[in-house]
């Protein structure tokens, strides 16, 4: 479905779940509510689970004006507020970027936090920096096809299922375009979240993929260590997305968190 317009910016969500606290998901820069598939089968059944496609991704439409790192956070704010209380947010990748955002700038709206293969953002170095914002030109000249081909192999470990590969090729090849990938590229590219980290209340889970290459389990670290109520997860046989490979250990450890967090029954 389609939300209503938010602060002038249309998103396409994916709902499941008709009772529970409220978990919102975020994608990575590659991606978009397909990737969360396996959250949405599994933990409809304790929680309501909204997915979105990034504005720019996916089904959700073109912004009409570039958009920066707190208009993507102000939009999954009001995607919260639209639905009422607080929510739980699940962010992985370029999505843990916007749900860290997300929670220095509204507190009152994020319950907790499940921050997944994420970073501080690639502005804690120049040449992270530069290679995000090349990606935009990259998908320019290639196309959304080829583009995933070449990038979408590397976000599983070397031993992932060709189904699975094939799967977060195709879902990257359908949700990438421009300029929404350009956007949310500038948005992480320019991130460097270090100074507001210990400023985030909100209780949290850090996850990471012993087999992510991509941000890489020193990044995770960084975001737990500075995080004052956190707990860091490796999910053992998983590269970047950990969530899609290897979704059983990774819902079971995010049940954990809200059980906790959320008090929902066993």
């Amino acid at each position: 479905m389609t939300a209503p317009s938010i602060s002038g910016v249309r998103v396409h969500v994916e709902e499941a779940g008709a009772h529970g606290p409220l978990l919102l998901c975020l994608h990575g820069i590659g991606s978009s509510s397909a990737a969360f598939a396996p959250q949405l089968a599994e933990l409809s059944s304790y929680v309501r689970v909204v997915a979105w496609d990034a504005p720019g991704y996916g089904a959700s439409p073109d912004p009409e004006v570039p958009l920066t790192l707190d208009d993507f956070a102000n939009t999954a704010a009001e995607l919260i507020r639209e639905r009422g209380g607080s929510a739980h947010v699940l962010g992985v990748s370029w999505g843990g970027v916007v749900a860290l955002r997300l929670a220095a700038r509204h507190p009152e709206l994020v319950a907790s936090l499940i921050i997944a293969d994420s970073s501080p953002g690639s502005g804690i170095d120049e040449t992270k920096a530069a290679g995000m914002r090349a990606r935009a030109t990259e998908l320019a000249e290639l196309g959304p096809r080829a583009f995933a081909e070449a990038r979408g192999p590397r976000l599983v470990s070397p031993g992932a299922p060709a189904a699975l590969v094939r799967r977060v090729v195709d879902t990257m090849a359908a949700s990438v375009r421009l300029p929404g990938y350009a956007y949310a590229a500038e948005s992480m590219a320019s991130a460097d979240l270090r100074a507001e980290l210990p400023e985030i209340a909100a209780p949290s889970l850090v996850l990471c993929g012993e087999q992510d290459h991509v941000t890489g389990i020193d990044a995770s670290q960084a975001v737990a260590g500075a995080l004052h109520k956190t707990a860091f997860v490796i999910v053992k046989d998983a590269g970047h997305l950990a969530n899609q490979e290897q979704p059983g250990r990774f819902d079971a450890w995010v049940l954990s968190h809200l059980r906790i967090t959320a008090r929902i029954p066993e």
